[in-house]
């Protein structure tokens, strides 16, 4: 039975700790109660969802019709006030206020208007990197080095020091897959310097010079929509229709039954079985001429569907890479920055050397890639390679995710996220199945799409943003400033919608 009294008394007592101190339960700017872990900065936030109008409401219904006459709006949900959203709320144009456990895909770290970040766009020393948006590949600001230690390489993945920034998920990975073939064509030549015929043929797309490499990717698997990426991507048929695309290798990604704990043997075979299949794609696209000079995998798969995968399945396709002589690379564009308690979600593979690229952008609110030394990239350029306004930022979201220990939260509401998700699985079986998770990486799949997306409708009604992935999935990314007892208004919400369907 959903703990829904437990959630209403957290709820009652943060109203009473107000009004204790003399503030209006709905007022604007609430103060984080008590009950938050300890050590937790003050956060600024609202006491709960408010519905005004149905959504879209009618100013972002005319909205959209202006929006509709420059550009194509079939995607846009509604349109959205971020002066008014705080913390785990997003407000939008009618006043309608909603916890937002989907943050803009997956890509808010430490909630909306967070006075921390502020105050780093109000810090006149700052203001320069804001007006003035260099090349950085040419002409750096002089405090780059000195910002990017702070920023990117104070969280530096395990063997790495080094990091190449870019604007997004897209541009990182299709960087990334460069920097893979030009070590890999390195290797081949036994030095760096290429012939002349290399030079001749790689301008009319011939090899030598553009050689028949490939990248062995996963069924599921999502790395962007950019040509390169796309041809990696393999979560929606609507992302690649019409494009043409590589001949390179797809892997079968595991397929893993749940409960885990009553399907061991099954699930060991399954993966047994999908890493015979990589050994033999990498042996067969070599014999065809186009040999595999990377992988890469998501350590959960998120747009395809949340598929996981054990630790001692990515410790193994590490091992094949070696044996074969592939680059290895992890793409943490939507797991990194904490969301699965860890920094970095391959940390839970608990390997000394798990990659030799990873990839981020989305909650990192910069893109670009880590890479060991090999994987220098002197020929990956173009005219920003990145933001330094928003190192600036980055900086001061990993200070706040240090004092205010938000990776601990995530995995304490990450545990009453996925408990909670058991026991309406329990209450509901006819609707839920697999709840799956790790910290507040959490998905759960719906008996069909069709329910899946009329949920996720009436969850928005109810004030509750959730998002799809995969056919019938629901994914959940609340910012890292999400706590238990958002955990518990999200639950109430969710099981009244369910309700619905009983």
């Amino acid at each position: 039975m959903l703990t829904k009294l437990t959630g209403d008394f957290e709820v009652m007592w943060q109203q009473v700790w107000w009004l204790l101190f003399g503030l209006e339960t709905n007022s604007k700017l609430n103060k984080q109660p008590p009950c938050s872990a300890p050590k937790t900065q003050v956060e600024f936030e609202y006491d709960g969802p408010s519905m005004k109008t149905e959504v879209p409401g009618p100013r972002s219904k005319e909205l959209a019709k202006q929006l509709g006459e420059m550009q194509n709006v079939g995607a846009i949900n509604f349109f959205c006030n971020y002066e008014e959203s705080r913390g785990n709320y997003l407000v939008d144009v009618d006043g309608n206020r909603m916890l937002d456990v989907y943050t803009q895909i997956s890509s808010i770290p430490i909630g909306y208007s967070h006075p921390s970040l502020m105050k780093v766009l109000s810090n006149p020393n700052n203001m320069s990197a804001f007006v003035n948006r260099p090349a950085l590949g040419i002409l750096p600001p002089e405090n780059f080095p000195e910002k990017l230690a702070e920023s990117l390489l104070s969280v530096s993945p395990s063997g790495m020091s080094r990091a190449q920034t870019m604007a997004c998920g897209s541009c990182s990975n299709e960087n990334a897959f460069k920097s893979m073939f030009i070590w890999y064509r390195n290797k081949e030549r036994g030095h760096n310097n290429p012939s002349e015929e290399d030079i001749r043929s790689c301008m009319i797309n011939q090899s030598p010079g553009c050689p028949n490499l490939s990248i062995l990717s996963f069924m599921g698997g999502f790395h962007g929509r950019t040509m390169g990426c796309l041809a990696t991507t393999h979560s929606k048929a609507i992302h690649k229709l019409d494009v043409p695309s590589f001949d390179w290798p797809i892997a079968p990604f595991p397929k893993l039954k749940y409960p885990l704990e009553e399907f061991t043997r099954e699930n060991a075979q399954e993966e047994a079985r999908c890493l015979e299949e990589v050994e033999d794609l990498i042996v067969q696209w070599r014999q065809k001429g186009r040999p595999v000079a990377g992988i890469i995998i998501e350590p959960i798969q998120a747009e395809g569907g949340d598929n996981h995968a054990s630790p001692d399945f990515f410790r193994k396709l590490r091992n094949i890479a070696h044996k074969h002589g592939c680059a290895f690379h992890v793409d943490e564009v939507q797991t990194g920055c904490g969301a699965t308690g860890k920094f970095w979600a391959h940390e839970h593979w608990g390997m000394e050397d798990p990659a030799d690229i990873v990839s981020f952008s989305k909650k990192m609110l910069t893109g670009g890639f880590y890479h060991k030394d090999e994987f220098q990239p002197y020929r990956i350029f173009n005219t920003w390679m990145g933001d330094p306004s928003k190192n600036l930022l980055l900086a001061e979201v990993l200070n706040v995710i240090r004092r205010e220990n938000l990776l601990e939260e995530v995995s304490r509401s990450g545990k009453a996220l996925l408990q909670g998700l058991y026991q309406l699985q329990a209450q509901y079986p006819n609707l839920l199945s697999s709840a799956r998770g790790v910290g507040t990486f959490c998905a759960v799949d719906i008996r069909d799409e069709a329910t899946r997306n009329s949920i996720l409708i009436k969850a928005r009604d109810k004030g509750v943003l959730l998002g799809g992935c995969g056919d019938r999935s629901i994914r959940f990314r609340p910012a890292l400033v999400f706590k238990e007892y958002h955990v518990h208004i999200f639950l109430n919400v969710f099981n009244d919608v369910l309700a619905e369907y009983n």
